[in-house]
């Protein structure tokens, strides 16, 4: 029987409930030769719902028609748990992993557009073996405007955007998204739209779907998230092969851009606007699953490395004595050794009273220093800390090469009981709860160029915090108007 005769019905839904007790909803349709994982937009994203979107729903029987397809809601959002913060691509990856591994998806393709496809570069990146191939409809390494990067929202634009939350979920949203999807069926810019005939079923069918993605509050802190990430840094390390899909009314320049910086992409111009050409991006999407791409060689992999010393330690020791430094050494390994087991992080090296470590995720290289800097401190005794993400030589299966380097360099430029991050860093870990200090330009020993670093702070982004939101908005669930 024909997948799309099958699915009449809803799928069946599942949780996965990952190692930090989250439970998160996915589905698997088909029975395909091959994985396809897709990720949903940002302001879409309902498991059980999206089968009745219309724009989604060809895409995803189409799919099922020749592949296995896995969906999921990502924390915070759709059907999975909801009482959490929203989370940064780092967290996105980490539970995209349990979910193809509840699946038993060896090397699926991901599929996604927009911020989906930067958490599917990320996850390549940190990643290779466990992806087979990328397809990134309308790509964008960020939406913020950057002078080297023209094709994003500056601030007050950004924030402008951001006033149609106040309409999030409602039929007013719903016509949004409508007029949106008619001017990319017509090809056009959004622009050029002129008064379209109006789908009442349709509209409502993407307000339904919008308002039981997310609330009003966690939808703006997604698309603040969203703002504050950038992923170029990680693009050269994705070698895994991409597709790339943009349409001739789009931002072509963006997509070559991003294309140039991707060793293994193809970028495919359709004819209009990509973002529901369907058939056209389900053609690539078959040719992508007929190839049998290799296992890939693993020589190389993006890494985050955590360097870590004590401050003035010969100075501590001379003071203590050998016997008693001995045993101050030996708490501080232990220290250490517990932060890294809870926070995912391998030893790769250590001597004397210093250790360099390294994760698959940067937010957590970040936390396992802070909580050592924390721990520490009862031993009378200080650290500083260097974190550094990039591609990584593996030598008996150990990092090294020019990253490590720089992450050992940004280490010694820090002061007592300081961290220190690179941009890559900085770029990477948007709606982690983390918040930094601008360290300025430095030069790192035996390093080429100047290096911009962060301190990372350790207040904790609040509700309070949010652009629009006061405390007696806050109180009554509604956003703050623009003139309050």
């Amino acid at each position: 029987m024909r997948v799309r005769e099958t699915l009449r019905d809803t799928p069946d839904t599942y949780y996965v409930r990952t190692s930090d007790g989250v439970y998160v909803a996915y589905q698997v349709v088909g029975d395909g030769p091959v994985d396809v994982a897709i990720a949903f937009s940002s302001d879409e994203s309902n498991v059980d719902l999206m089968w009745e979107e219309p724009d989604w729903r060809p895409f995803l029987v189409g799919t099922a028609e020749f592949a296995r397809v896995i969906l999921h809601d990502r924390r915070g959002v759709g059907v999975s748990s909801r009482n959490v913060p929203a989370p940064n691509l780092e967290t996105q990856v980490s539970d995209l992993l349990a979910v193809l591994h509840v699946a038993n998806s060896a090397r699926p393709i991901l599929a996604g557009g927009t911020q989906g496809g930067a958490m599917h570069a990320l996850f390549a990146a940190t990643h290779p073996e466990r992806v087979s191939g990328l397809l990134w409809n309308n790509p964008a390494a960020r939406r913020a405007w950057a002078p080297d990067y023209p094709w994003g929202l500056g601030r007050d634009a950004f924030e402008r955007s951001m006033q149609q939350s106040l309409t999030w979920g409602t039929a007013e949203y719903g016509r949004v998204i409508a007029n949106w999807r008619t001017a990319e069926r017509m090809g056009i810019p959004l622009g050029e739209l002129t008064a379209a005939a109006e789908d009442r079923s349709r509209l409502k069918a993407y307000a339904r779907i919008n308002r039981n993605t997310a609330t009003p509050d966690v939808a703006y802190e997604i698309d603040r998230i969203d703002w504050e990430t950038d992923v170029r840094a990680i693009l050269p390390s994705v070698h895994t092969p991409t597709a790339l899909i943009t349409g001739t009314k789009d931002n072509v320049e963006e997509a070559r851009h991003i294309a140039s910086l991707m060793p293994n992409a193809t970028l495919h111009v359709l004819e209009g606007r990509s973002g529901v050409a369907m058939e056209s991006i389900l053609q690539i999407l078959r040719k992508m699953a007929g190839i049998e791409a290799p296992t890939p060689a693993l020589d190389t992999v993006l890494s985050t490395v955590l360097f870590t010393d004590i401050v003035e330690s010969t100075a501590k020791q001379v003071a203590l004595g050998d016997r008693a430094w001995k045993d101050v050494v030996l708490a501080h390994h232990a220290v250490v050794r517990d932060a890294l087991t809870q926070w995912r992080g391998v030893e790769n090296d250590t001597a004397g009273d210093g250790f360099y470590a390294t994760f698959d995720g940067p937010a957590r290289a970040i936390s396992c220093a802070l909580q050592i800097r924390e721990r520490i401190s009862d031993l009378g005794i200080q650290i500083r800390a260097g974190v550094h993400t990039g591609d990584c030589d593996l030598i008996d299966g150990k990092c090294a090469g020019i990253t490590v380097s720089i992450g050992a360099r940004i280490a010694a430029e820090a002061g007592p009981s300081e961290v220190l991050v690179s941009q890559t860093v900085h770029d990477l870990v948007a709606g982690s709860g983390l918040t930094f200090d601008d360290a300025g330009d430095h030069e790192l020993k035996g390093v080429p160029g100047r290096w911009h670093l962060y301190r990372v702070a350790r207040k904790m982004r609040t509700r309070a915090d949010r652009p629009g939101f006061s405390a007696q908005t806050r109180q009554a669930g509604r956003p703050q108007d623009a003139d309050d």
